[in-house]
């Protein structure tokens, strides 16, 4: 964050700076969260369903923080802290993260969809950054709370920033396209995750979509154009698609998927082709690739840049990382998070991974509403045709229950257990010799401990 003086930030977030002085020192962090403060940083106590950060001002300022923004003012004002009064710390944070915007005038690409948003942001900062330094989201900062703290991480050393927006609820993104206000906009894809809050995926498009509402009039986007939903979609910016259909001006060839060591393909566009190998499983990292090229290309990146940059991605968090182990046995740790799209994408990766033998532990994929009970089925009988030789369904049974469901009735060889430290033992003991392991469940799930536990074995 570049410094801003109490009396720029009052400005910013239109407050009232409650105890104006002369040595209130200039701040270069925010902070929502009063154990996680740096010295100097200003505290914006935030509001929860469950908890008011208003309560703990005193000790954040105690703690180090040079001073607050407040809706509730403390009883007593430190003279050597600096307090500002707001309406709402949530609509200031968003005000201070949009004045941080406005001070940049680099390119700014905004990525939303149901799967793949952060790989898809990893792999546009991956290729970006063979040319440019480029600010990125910082994990899953994707909220109204962590997008407008990303936005204040940007410093003067950036030349682009690639900014991930998630959304549950109609106008959030709306809410953050707002303050991100880019140059770039990108949808990955639709699918059905959140369609439990936005009731169909045509209304999960409609959702996706605010990302257009402050878009810049001279902006790109970026779509994918193999989603038959998005492949509606009009809008008055220039538009480019990314996929394997002929009418794709970004258009994906020549795939050759090289299981768990990742894939090549070629990405071929009115300017040029790119002979891509990316260092990830999965087919659909090559969409990734796709929007990756077709944003490097809008900001005058060279061929062998862009070729570099995909060559170069990494993979955040857990996110089909690749585990080895000892006696040829390899853990696949995708349990970030998980809906129907992207539970049927891991599967086929194992699939087709060459092993010994192939196992899956699959737990609750969340917010589906009315099609849990099919969607859950569905991957369950899914993992059985494409030859899984076993499942372990852990989670509730009204959820994991119905893969196991899906799995038996299919033919296939099933395990359920309700919880993750009951199956540990049983997991342990099938994790044997020349076995691949996939682990993929909704994060609400925790399945980050199983594959920690796993590790040890």
């Amino acid at each position: 964050m570049e410094p801003m003086t109490a009396r720029q930030i009052a400005a910013a977030v239109n407050g009232e700076w409650l105890n104006p002085g002369e040595n209130a020192p200039a701040v270069t962090a925010v902070r929502t969260d009063s154990r996680a403060l740096t010295p100097g940083c200003l505290f914006l106590p935030w509001v929860g369903e469950r908890f008011d950060g208003h309560d703990f001002i005193d000790a954040a300022l105690e703690g180090g923080a040079a001073g607050c923004l407040c809706a509730r003012v403390p009883e007593k004002l430190r003279k050597d802290k600096f307090y500002i009064r707001v309406p709402d710390t949530r609509l200031a944070l968003k005000a201070l993260a949009s004045a941080c915007r406005d001070r940049f005038s680099i390119p700014v690409i905004q990525i939303t969809g149901s799967v793949g948003k952060t790989t898809t942001k990893e792999m546009i900062a991956a290729v970006l950054g063979a040319k440019l330094r480029v600010w990125k989201t910082p994990e899953n900062y994707n909220n109204d709370v962590g997008t407008p703290l990303t936005l204040l991480g940007l410093t003067e050393e950036h030349e682009a920033a690639v900014i991930e927006t998630g959304m549950n609820h109609f106008g959030e993104i709306e809410y953050l396209t707002e303050m991100v206000r880019p140059d770039i906009a990108v949808i990955s894809n639709i699918g059905d995750a959140h369609i439990q809050n936005l009731g169909s995926r045509e209304g999960i498009l409609k959702a996706k979509c605010e990302i257009f509402t402050h878009l810049k009039k001279d902006g790109l986007a970026i779509l994918n154009g193999d989603d038959a939903l998005l492949d509606t979609v009009a809008v008055p910016f220039r538009t480019v698609r990314c996929g394997k259909s002929e009418h794709c001006q970004a258009r994906i060839t020549e795939i050759a998927d090289h299981g768990v060591e990742g894939i090549r393909c070629t990405v071929v566009t009115e300017k040029d082709r790119y002979p891509l190998s990316i260092p990830a499983p999965g087919e659909y990292m090559a969409y990734a690739a796709a929007i990756a090229v077709a944003a490097g290309e809008a900001l005058g990146l060279s061929r062998e840049e862009i070729v570099r940059g995909a060559a170069s991605y990494v993979p955040a968090g857990s996110r089909m990382r690749v585990l080895r182990l000892r006696d040829r046995r390899m853990l696949l740790d995708d349990c970030y998070n998980a809906n129907p799209q992207s539970v049927a994408a891991a599967l086929e990766i194992l699939a087709r991974t060459d092993c010994d033998k192939r196992v899956a532990v699959l737990g609750d994929m969340g917010e589906l509403g009315d099609i849990r009970s099919r969607a859950h089925f569905n991957m369950g009988a899914l993992a059985s045709m494409l030859g899984i030789d076993l499942v372990f369904a852990i989670g509730s049974g009204e959820l994991a229950g119905k893969i196991a469901d899906g799995v038996a009735l299919s033919g296939g060889s099933v395990q359920y257990f309700p919880t993750k430290e009951e199956a540990l033992p049983e997991l342990r003991r099938e994790l044997g010799p020349g076995t691949v392991m996939l682990v993929k469940a909704s994060h609400a799930m925790r399945f980050g401990w199983l594959v920690e536990r796993l590790q040890e074995t």
